[in-house]
């Protein structure tokens, strides 16, 4: 057994990571084919991407970025919304095995086998050691940060997994004296792959990283900047990631282009601006104290706030910094904390943030006069970003930026854990890595998942599918539009639809027609709703008071009653008249 082990590790890690990832995520594994972690929402707008790009390729072999039937009659793009390519290709295979919502819930288990296991393997690179290796990849994998945007359905940045073999390939190039064609494939590859994972993730990738590497270069390292090898491997890798970078930002590129993506209200981007007690709180999804810290703390922002690293990471963290002389790893743990540095400064936004309130100074006499204001927040090197870096505006969630805290703390456990392992021998060193191994499970675990959502299909879908031709659908009432378990309804039903997923930035014909809908059932929606060529209108009963007198108001406008079903009042539009 000994012997298969140490001829294939990498096969036992991965194996590893996939059987810790079924127990952390229990009980989805019994469930994967019909129900999705936690509530309705994010989740199911995957879950049609999935099905869509399924339905593009391999059945009506279209592209699958021209989304005609969408926000019709004027179509819609994906990037009003992230696309994340790279999740959906490990999410396509499993559709042909089972159902869209099978294919969501494996590609969600694989962002975590896969961050583990690459974790592991870029500690492994630097420290020669499967154990300690093993520590870090389990602490990135299972991190609260994780199991948030899993819980919420964030398909785009549940995927972490890229960012250990960038870093990987990037601190070999910033340490090399030669062209190394290894790293440059692996920086390029990976950071093409982040492109095509998430923008919020390959902006503030490009930003972190070249923020920690300017600062190290300048500080530790003047010398390189003087080596024409370093160049060429920056600018070879640049261009190996490239293609990928170009496929992944153009659609965006032309969003911007057409106007359709204004900057951020920076009060919204200082709401979303992460608080220092994010970084300190252990996490509020926690199964034991995750109730409690929720109680006493302001944690409304929890889910893009889980940004803590952890007691384990940050004891092994100090280990590994006290001893890195002694461990020959100072540059590269220089990097991993002024890395962290950064993303934490980052990640805290517009201005400084405690408990979720801004930190502000009180102002006094003539000062206070000259401003109109009592208080002034503390300002922070977002607050320049904001007003004076290209795209920094688009930015809404700048808490994001705390995954990059992680993703270096983890690597700096690592190096820690093998400071700790390396002189001990036999059953100590099993023991000891599996003690710690223990507490960074219990200190994340977030507990058996009891809530699940299932969508199931609309008794008006199913008879829509059955009517012929290409007839456009309108919901009311008109906030529904943008429901993303609608936006999943069209997979049912096959026929284009006035709505789409409209809550980062609505596009065009959304915006003038709003006004005008949400009045439904006057005779100028139901004239405007006429004009956009559509030919069938559920409205959701649910949402009025009087369903019958909406029923008398639409025929009296020339609109055929069929049927109400289920919470559905199903009417035709004459467009012959």
């Amino acid at each position: 057994m000994k012997a298969l082990i140490r001829k294939t590790p990498q096969l036992w890690v991965f194996i590893y990571f996939t059987l810790m990832t079924l127990a952390m995520t229990w009980p989805l594994v019994t469930r994967m084919g019909n129900s999705l972690v936690g509530m309705i929402g994010d989740n199911v707008y995957f879950v049609w991407m999935i099905g869509w790009f399924k339905e593009a390729l391999f059945v009506q072999h279209v592209n699958p970025f021209n989304i005609w039937f969408l926000n019709y009659p004027e179509g819609w793009s994906l990037a009003y919304t992230e696309i994340t390519q790279a999740n959906l290709a490990l999410a396509l295979p499993f559709t042909f095995f089972g159902s869209e919502i099978f294919a969501y819930n494996a590609a969600m288990m694989l962002t975590f086998i896969l961050s583990g296991f690459f974790m592991t393997l870029w500690v492994h690179h630097l420290t020669r050691r499967w154990d300690a290796a093993l520590i870090a990849g389990t602490i990135y994998a299972f991190l609260p940060y994780h199991f948030a945007h899993f819980r919420i359905g964030h398909l785009n940045l549940s995927g972490t997994h890229w960012f250990p073999l960038f870093f990987w390939g990037l601190l070999d190039l910033m340490q090399a004296k030669t062209v190394r064609w290894r790293s440059i494939l692996l920086t390029g590859f990976s950071l093409g792959l982040i492109a095509l994972t998430s923008q919020y993730y390959f902006y503030m990738c490009v930003l972190v990283t070249g923020l920690t590497a300017l600062i190290l270069l300048i500080f530790h390292d003047r010398s390189q900047l003087k080596n024409l090898a370093f160049w060429k491997n920056l600018i070879f890798s640049g261009l190996v990631s490239l293609p990928m970078v170009l496929a992944g930002v153009w659609p965006y590129i032309q969003l911007f282009g057409k106007g359709d993506m204004p900057d951020r209200n920076i009060s919204i981007v200082r709401q979303y601006s992460a608080s220092l007690t994010d970084f300190i709180l252990p996490s509020t999804d926690h199964f034991l104290w995750g109730e409690w810290i929720g109680a006493h703390f302001s944690r409304n922002l929890w889910i893009e706030g889980s940004l803590t690293i952890g007691f384990v990471a940050l004891v092994l963290w100090f280990i590994a910094w006290w001893h890195r002389k002694l461990m020959k790893q100072e540059v590269v743990l220089r990097f991993l904390l002024i890395g962290m540095l950064v993303a934490v400064i980052l990640a805290m936004g517009t201005d400084l943030h405690w408990n979720e309130q801004s930190v502000e100074i009180p102002l006094r006499g003539l000062l206070a006069e000259r401003l109109g204001r009592e208080t002034l927040p503390i300002p922070l090197p977002g607050y320049l970003f904001f007003y004076g870096l290209p795209f920094f505006a688009k930015l809404r969630a700048l808490m994001r930026f705390g995954i990059f805290a992680l993703v270096f703390s983890s690597a700096a456990a690592g190096l820690g854990a093998s400071w700790l392992l390396q002189k001990r021998q036999g059953w100590s060193k099993i023991g000891l890595t599996l003690i710690l191994l223990f507490m960074v499970c219990f200190e994340f675990y977030p507990g058996v998942y009891q809530e699940f959502g299932q969508v199931k299909p609309r008794e008006a879908d199913q008879w829509l599918l059955a009517q012929p031709g290409k007839g456009a659908l309108m919901q009311f009432p008109f906030e529904l539009l943008e429901d993303q378990e609608h936006i999943y309804d069209q997979l049912i039903h096959k026929k284009p639809f006035v709505g789409g997923f409209f809550n980062a930035f609505p596009p065009a014909q959304y915006r003038e027609i709003r006004p005008v809908m949400e009045q439904f059932p006057d005779a100028e929606s139901i004239a405007l709703t006429e004009s956009l060529g559509v030919e069938y209108v559920f409205v959701d009963q649910t949402y009025y008071e009087n369903p019958t007198a909406i029923i008398q108001l639409c025929e009296s406008q020339g609109w055929t009653y069929v049927d109400t079903m289920g919470d559905e009042l199903v009417f035709l539009v004459d467009q012959a008249k």
